[in-house]
Parts: C-alpha cells; structure tokens; sequence
C-alpha cells in the first residue's frame, strides 16, 4: 500500500499533465461557446432595441442556430427577405428550432405577397408541431385564422380550443365573435366567443398588453349588448372598462346610451360629461357632445339643451381649425416632424406624463392615425431611414477624425529621432558597466539579472538600428491608409446620400397618407356640425311651435 502510494506520488505530476491535455480543448471549446453566446446576446438586444444593422454585425461570424435565427429575423427587419429565406430554409432542416424558422417562412410567404396559401399552411403546420411557448400559441393562432377566413369557423374553434389561455387565443376568439356577429342575428354566439376571449386575456403574461385587449373586448361585447337591446348587459360590460385606455371615450358614450335606452338621463349625461374630457379625434367623443344635449332634450330642460348644443358646435368649429393648423404643418414640416415627433415632446413633469397622454389631441389624433396598417408601415420607414442616415453621420464623423489624425501623423521624420548615434552611446556606456558588475557580482540570482538586462539592452541596440527604416517608411504606410479612408469615406457619404433621398421619398407618401386622414377627421367633425346644427333648428322650431301654441309673441 505504502508502495502503491509512493509511485502515486511520484507519478502525480505526470497525471495532472495528462488532465491538462484532456481538458484543454474542452476548456478552449467552453471559451469559443461562451464567446459565440455573449454575441448572440448582443445580437437579440440589438434587434429587439430596433437597431437590425447592429445585430446584422455581430452574427455575422457566427454560425450555431440561435444566431442564425437572429440574423434572420434581422434581415426580414432589413427588407433582405431573399437571404432571411435560405437561412430560415436551412433553420427547418435543422435541430432546434425549426418551430420557429417554418413561422417565420410562413411570415415570408404573406410579407412578399405571394399567392401561397397552401405554403403558408404547410409552414404553420410545422409550426404548431415543433415550436413551443409563445411562438407555438402564435402558429396556432394564425393557423386558425387561415380557417376562419375560408369560411370554416368550426375549423377555427377546434384550433383556438388547443391554444393555452392567454393573449393570443383571446385575440382569436375576438375574431370568431366578430364573424358571429356579422353573420348571426342573435348575438349568443358572438356574446359567448366574446366572454371566452375576456377570460382568455386575464392569462396574458403581458399586463399591458392584456388590459388593453380586455378594454377592446369590454368595449364590443358592450356595444353588441346594445344593438340587441339588451341595455342591462350591455350597461354590465361597459362598466367595466378602465378610464385609462384608448377605449375609455367609446365606453363612456356607449355606457350613457344603454343609461337613456332605460329611461336614466341623468346618469347618461354624467357618462357623457366624463368622455368629452377626452380629445374629439377619440370614437365616441363627438357623438358624447351630442348625446349631452339630446340627455337635456329628453329629461325637458330644453333651455340647457341647447346650450348643450352650442357648446358642441363651438367645440367642433374649434377642433376644424385645430385640423387646419395641422394640415399646414403637415405640408410645411412634414407629417413625421408635425404629427409624430411633436406628439412625443411633451412639458410636462414625469408623474403626470401617464396621466396626461390620453388626453393631448396632438398623442390623440396620432394613435388614431396609427390604427392604418398604411400608415404604421410608412412610419417605421421613415423611422428607419432617418436612424440609418444618422448611423451614416456618425460613421462620417468618425472617419473624418480619423483622417484629421492620420494627417498629423504625416510630414517629415524628426532628425533627432533619425540620428541614433546618442541613444547608441548610451546603451553602450550601460552595457560596459553591467559587465563590470557581472565581475564583481557571485550570487547567482544577481547574475541572472544582469544577464537579464544585459539581454534587454541588446534588443534595444538591435531595434534602434531598425529603426531610421521604419520612420523612413511611416509616410508610405500613412499614404495608404489614408488612401484606404478615403475610399471608407466616399462609400459612407454615397450610402447617406441614397438613404437621404429614399427618406424624402417616405416622408412624401407618409405626408400624402397623413393629409387624407386629416382630411377624414376634418370631414367627421364636417359631419358632425351639420348634426349639431340640424338639432339646434329643430329645438328652435319645437319652441316657436310651443310658443305659438300658447300665444306669445
């Protein structure tokens, strides 16, 4: 035993060497991996912050399927939808993730406006099959779409019942009550679907996400109540819609309308009263200026009606030339600078920017305009072409310094670095007196310096002698890369210049799309003055009539 320890021990290096060379590739292996991951994480925030090109950067190198998945994704955010096909192609033949590559060839399909039905199902297909979490829910989703849009809603019921609880199967059950109320004159169905879809939305893993829905879902259910004069449910619903969401001003009008269908004006006209607060570009808002004056009209104070209604006349006249001014800024500062730039400037505290953003006219008529798939389209290519051109700034900027730089490196050698004859003696004088200690010296760690610095010394010499040939040719090397940015510099402007002029290309169809919508808002508010004004003749003839009646003068 004493034996078999002896020569463990004297064989522990030996062990411990041959650990090092078993190991060392799985350690350097570790490294690479760890290196490609970090670069993936790059990549994903980068795509995710908005900034493709930036993710386009760091997988440019790598190669194991994650990354592969990101810098797809970037080049779909690019428009490069040809090479995000071959490497989405390559992803579903591969092991990990071809889930979500064949959801995303499925996106390709519609996105290049091929007639591929068959193809995109067949991708969803794959999807629904291999992918997980949010990106299976999605496939499911989109494939039950793909069945309620031909037709076959029973189709579609059977694959939102697979889908688990949460944003997506309440969307498709939105959808199905939708059909149903379309189609169905009674509205069971489409009451049910939008009860399933409510539930549905309470599972959201996204809060935000999922109260904004659940508004939308309140807000429908409410207002198909109503249309079928169910004015308790109806009432049942709206109630419950929150007072800080885009569909508060339309739950707040349809709320006061089931209110006066039951004979209760007052608090109808309280419900009114609380959604003209909000900017007149929000649905419902109009008609609730309307519905205030009509809520006097009923409840016989018809001297405050129509002052209701002059109110509601001076506030539309207000709004039209509030569509005015912003026409005129459309034209002179563009739509992205007038309508969406402004809208986010705001001064107002921190505390009270939540509170305050539903209620801006400016933010009001912007999300309004955002509800157009045209228009979210033409914003973020205008967004996307302005970050480019200031990307390209940047990399002027940093091109221009560097060359600034280069230019100060250039010029004649300095003779007093070219004549080394001082530097020379110098070396010499040290190396005469390190020989002279190595005499005197016995110990052998000090002999060991010395000849360590004696060492040292005679790089130095041998490096000096080289180095009149290295200043000599400073210029030469100095040429070429100048010459080398130049040519960086020349491709960074022409790259500006195309991404300048295909931004004022976006912006012009972007100020196009915005002015016809303004146009529509202007002739809603159109619209609704002539409705003001035809009910303030008529109460005006209901008391002349009255008056006449009577007898006055």
């Amino acid at each position: 035993m004493m034996a078999f320890g002896h020569r463990l021990g004297n064989n522990s290096g030996m062990f411990v060497l041959a650990l090092m060379l078993v190991f060392m590739p799985v350690l350097a292996g570790a490294t690479v991996d760890t290196r490609q991951a970090l670069r993936t994480g790059l990549a994903r925030f980068a795509l995710d912050s908005g900034n493709p090109a930036e993710a386009l950067r760091h997988t440019r190198a790598l190669s194991t399927e994650e990354a592969l998945l990101v810098r797809a994704r970037a080049l779909m955010a690019t428009g490069n939808n040809k090479d995000a096909r071959d490497l989405l192609e390559q992803l579903a033949g591969g092991q990990y993730y071809r889930g979500d590559a064949s959801l995303l060839l499925a996106d390709l399909v519609v996105a290049d406006g091929e007639d591929g039905g068959e193809e995109s199902r067949r991708h969803l297909e794959v999807a629904t099959e291999l992918a997980h979490g949010e990106t299976r829910q999605q496939a499911l989703y989109r494939m039950a779409e793909l069945h309620r849009e031909a037709g076959h809603t029973d189709r579609a019921g059977r694959v939102l019942a697979s889908i688990e609880p949460g944003y997506w199967a309440a969307l498709g059950y939105m959808n199905m009550a939708a059909d149903f109320g379309r189609r169905d004159l009674n509205p069971s169905r489409a009451l049910v679907a939008l009860r399933v879809a409510l539930a549905m939305s309470e599972k959201d893993t996204d809060s935000r996400r999922g109260q904004e829905l659940r508004s939308r879902l309140l807000v429908r259910a409410g207002h198909l109540a109503h249309k079928h004069e169910d004015y308790d449910k109806a009432i049942s619903f709206l109630e419950k819609v929150p007072l800080e969401s885009y569909s508060t001003p339309q739950g707040l009008y349809l709320h006061g309308l089931a209110l006066s269908a039951k004979g209760n004006h007052r608090a109808a006209m309280q419900s009114w009263h609380r959604a003209r607060k909000y900017p007149l570009a929000y649905p419902g808002v109009a008609n609730a200026w309307l519905g205030t004056g009509r809520g006097y009209d009923l409840s016989g104070y018809l001297g405050q009606a129509g002052e209701a209604y002059l109110a509601a006349s001076a506030s539309f006249e207000t709004e039209r030339v509030t569509l005015r001014k912003l026409a005129d800024q459309i034209r002179n500062k563009g739509a992205y600078r007038a309508l969406v730039m402004d809208a986010r400037d705001s001064s107002a505290e921190w505390f009270l920017a939540d509170s305050r953003t539903l209620t801006q006219p400016r933010t009001a008529y912007l999300l309004r305009f955002m509800e157009q798939r045209r228009a979210q389209e033409a914003v973020n290519r205008v967004a996307d072409l302005e970050q480019l051109g200031q990307q390209m700034a940047q990399h002027e900027d940093s091109l221009s310094v560097f060359r600034n730089a280069i230019l100060e490196r250039m010029g004649p050698v300095d003779e007093r670095m070219v004549g080394r004859e001082r530097y020379e003696e110098e070396i010499e004088a040290l190396t005469e007196r390190i020989s002279a200690l190595r005499s005197r010296v016995t110990s052998p760690a000090q002999q060991q310096s010395l000849r360590g610095a004696a060492s040292t010394l005679s790089d130095l010499k041998t490096s000096l002698r080289k180095l009149d040939q290295r200043l000599a040719s400073k210029n030469q090397r100095l040429t070429e890369l100048l010459a080398r940015t130049d040519r960086a510099l020349e491709r960074v402007r022409g790259a500006r210049d195309r991404a300048a002029r295909l931004q004022a290309e976006a912006e012009a169809a972007l100020d196009e799309i915005a002015l016809a919508f303004v146009k529509a808002q202007d002739d809603r508010m159109t619209f609704a003055l002539d409705r003001t004004e035809q009910r303030i003749a008529h109460l005006y003839e209901y008391l002349a009539l009255q008056n006449i009646e009577r007898g006055d003068p």
